[in-house]
């Protein structure tokens, strides 16, 4: 089976590409990046998938960040996302790709609902304003894999999973989301011998976030399978935690000792977002890996990307 990855260098993407030689071995796995093509491209895009004539598409490839980045551009967010999805998921249905899956977010959720989360939740409600932009985005491209499976008869694909995290994420200050944010600020203090710590809000919002190896490995057990799937398919572990309790378990992963100081003025998003995930339980999904090993891992990841790179 001949498949086309695209975000091949970011955390989901390059999380997946590791992992599929070792567990799918007979595949032909195409990973793409920026520089294969300009995915906001169509002409650019077709020509990829007519140049890669894949079996499978599985579609990671985003513009993301934190709320921070998202409240300052959400013109950027929605534009750019809206690009990508049309230029993959039109080019898949022009070239008749038979099998694609498409990674959502949780985002496209509503705010105010009872938790957790179920994916019949999909346009019941008024959108979260700090992520609107880049979750509009995000639900054309879950709609428009609805429509082509049902117009053409494909097995075009939403995954939906939680908040994500883990080795190749983006720590950079203003694109971060939030563990990888807390470990970049936990490390800084440590670093520089501060005893201090900002988070913004209060900290009592909760988030579930999934660890990404966890996700990789599950999703590409399921490709060549996913006409077994539901049209959207949320993806989360089922529990949830405080920012506090990511903070402080970012902070227990770098030593830090010193005290959170709550900036309330600060946005924080939905106080609560949990997915209800029971329909991708009963397709076998059973993430593993404990918060506290996940930020672990995550913080060594972190550190060996700081290292000065040798030829």
């Amino acid at each position: 089976m001949r498949v086309l990855l695209t975000g091949g260098a970011g955390m989901l993407g390059s999380s997946i590409a590791e992992v599929w030689p070792t567990l799918r071995p007979g595949d032909d796995l195409v990973v793409a990046t920026r520089a294969d093509a300009d995915l906001t491209d169509r002409a650019a895009v077709a020509a990829l998938i007519e140049r890669t004539a894949p079996d499978a598409i599985v579609h990671t490839a985003a513009k993301v960040a934190g709320i921070q980045a998202k409240l300052q551009r959400p013109t950027d967010f929605l534009l750019d996302n809206l690009l990508i999805d049309t230029s993959v998921i039109s080019g898949a249905i022009a070239a008749g790709v038979p099998e694609l899956l498409y990674v959502s977010s949780a985002a496209i959720y509503p705010e105010g609902l009872p938790q957790p989360i179920g994916e019949d939740a999909l346009l019941r409600g008024t959108l979260e304003g700090a992520n609107e932009g880049y979750a509009l985005a995000k639900i054309a491209g879950t709609k428009l894999c609805e429509y082509a499976s049902r117009q053409y008869g494909f097995a075009y694909r939403a995954a939906v999973p939680s908040n994500l995290y883990g080795p190749g994420d983006d720590y950079t200050h203003g694109q971060a989301h939030l563990i990888a944010a807390a470990l970049g600020k936990v490390h800084a203090a440590v670093t520089s011998g501060s005893d201090e710590v900002e988070v913004w809000g209060d900290g009592t919002a909760r988030r579930e976030f999934t660890y990404t190896p966890d996700l990789a490995a599950w999703l590409v057990g399921q490709i060549g399978s996913l006409a077994a799937w539901p049209v959207t398919l949320n993806l989360g572990p089922g529990v949830d935690h405080s920012i506090t309790e990511y903070y402080d378990a970012a902070g227990r992963a770098a030593g830090f000792t010193g005290r959170f100081r709550y900036d309330a003025s600060k946005p924080s998003g939905v106080h609560q977002r949990l997915l209800d995930s029971a329909a991708a339980r009963a397709l076998d999904w059973n993430p593993t890996t404990p918060l506290a090993a996940g930020v672990a891992a995550s913080y060594h990841a972190y550190l060996a990307a700081q290292e000065p790179q040798t030829s």
